[in-house]
């Protein structure tokens, strides 16, 4: 055979091999699976391409805003050059100024915790505060604020540098619980309270009000610490590494540089429905859900299809647009490097000390390392025994000799009640013996903080009135 002859014959075959091809694409054992959820996604896409992104600062309206204009150096090094918090107060002041109770939030709340002639829309936290509530407004003053590095009035990577006229973005420094209570303190010197009546908090907010009884002993009368812990342990930081590689993932991201354009918001929706499964309960969603699928009578589907699927669904799709991109990672960041640790501590105030004396101050977003970086690397490697554990947690707390209640959860699997009977673990054995420690047997996980009404009411209730 010649080797044109022999070309011609592939040339054949390989016209054969694509018309045979053609034929079975055809007629295709199934037809294509539909996928509605993905549709959404890009009709929302598309939406948010032709026209402007919400702005985060109008979900929350009718706040109070405290300006800090001098530099404010943070735990890692970096820099603000000023910064605002947002704030809402119910009640009234007493003369002596001794009534104040600091409510503190958890991840993504604003300081919209109860509705005001500014703002009557309900609150993160409507019937815990008011007249004869657990928070009585007939007898104190409550404060709540947007935390540092929120995206609801508070300065945070969605706010402008005033050095640049430009979005801080991921040019804002890494921040850390300490921080945001060091940023609510000088607030509080603002409005002339030097004492707190009491710190209250749940979540990460409950890591605030254990710094800040910590930190600020002699600044804080009681102590309410509702599912938190002491030191953030493997299992939640690894929940919220989850999240924050979900949304950074999205192509829109841009490394944080995305305010000009499109929200990440498929990276949000998807870092909100991992969060979500983490703040219920198993037992809650089997009686509310089980296995029932919302359209039973149709086949099986790949988007949303049983009822908690269609849960989770609804509610990251509502949150996605709610709240900013960098202010999650930023806070979620903080909560999980959290550690009341004495050592923790004291190496964070030499860090900021050393930033605020050095003449070359590291720019905002710059994070500074332990000025002897063998030797922070030696601690990090080296493996601690439970015993140093205890030790330097506890010297963390020695200080903090207010009477406290610390409230569990036992369906809460973000913070095991294992991990508030640490907190009161150690602020015993620093001495306090003014502990007061409850667990609850409720169904709702996690936001048991938000929902039980009853018993966590009337848990700090008794506590605030009677310690």
């Amino acid at each position: 055979m010649s080797r044109l002859a022999g070309f011609r014959l592939l040339a054949t075959a390989g016209r054969t091999q694509i018309a045979s091809r053609r034929f079975l694409s055809s007629i295709k054992s199934n037809p294509p699976m539909s996928f509605p959820c993905i549709d959404r996604l890009e009709s929302r896409q598309r939406d948010l391409m032709a026209g402007p992104e919400p702005t985060y600062e109008k979900v929350v309206t009718g706040y109070s805003l405290y300006k800090h204009k001098q530099p404010f150096v943070c735990d890692h090094g970096g820099v603000l050059p000023q910064f605002d918090i947002a704030y809402e107060t119910w009640g009234t002041l007493n003369s002596d100024r001794s009534n104040a109770i600091m409510v503190h939030t958890g991840l993504s709340g604003s300081s919209h915790a109860h509705s005001h002639d500014k703002n009557m829309k309900p609150g993160w936290w409507e019937k815990f505060i008011g007249p004869g509530r657990a928070l009585d407004t007939n007898k104190f003053f409550v404060i709540c604020t947007n935390v540092l590095g929120g995206c609801y009035g508070s300065t945070g990577p969605g706010s402008v540098d005033p050095r640049t006229g430009e979005r801080y973005a991921t040019t804002f420094p890494l921040l850390t619980v300490n921080d945001m209570v060091r940023a609510q303190f000088h607030l509080l010197d603002d409005m002339g309270i030097s004492r707190l009546y009491a710190s209250v908090g749940a979540s990460m907010g409950g890591m605030q009000s254990l710094c800040a009884a910590a930190l600020f002993p002699e600044r804080v009368g009681r102590l309410v610490s509702i599912s938190a812990c002491a030191r953030s342990h493997p299992y939640s930081i690894a929940l919220r590494f989850a999240q924050r590689q979900a949304l950074m993932a999205d192509p829109n991201f841009n490394r944080g540089f995305y305010y000009d354009g499109v929200q990440p918001h498929v990276g949000m929706k998807l870092a909100r429905a991992v969060a979500t499964v983490t703040y219920r309960s198993g037992p809650e969603w089997e009686l509310r859900f089980g296995r029932r699928r919302r359209a039973p009578e149709q086949p099986p589907a790949l988007c949303p299809d049983f009822l908690i699927e269609t849960y989770l669904d609804h509610q990251s799709e509502r949150f996605c647009l709610q709240y900013d991109a960098n202010s999650l990672l930023y806070v979620s960041k903080a909560m999980d490097m959290f550690d009341i640790s004495q050592s923790v501590t004291q190496r964070l105030q030499t860090q900021r000390e050393q930033a605020a004396a050095s003449s070359s101050t590291p720019p905002a977003g710059t994070v500074c390392m332990h000025v002897n970086e063998q030797e922070a690397a030696g601690e990090a490697s080296r493996a601690e025994t439970s015993d140093e554990i205890m030790e330097d947690l506890v010297a963390g707390v020695k200080n903090a000799q207010q009477p406290a209640l610390v409230l569990g959860v036992q369906s809460d699997i973000l913070f095991p009640v294992k991990q508030q009977k640490e907190i009161a673990d150690i602020l015993r054995r620093a001495g306090n013996s003014k502990v007061t420690y409850y667990e609850l047997d409720a169904l709702y996980g996690h936001d048991t903080f938000l929902i039980d009404v009853v018993n966590v009411g009337a848990a700090i209730k008794g506590h605030l009135e009677n310690a």
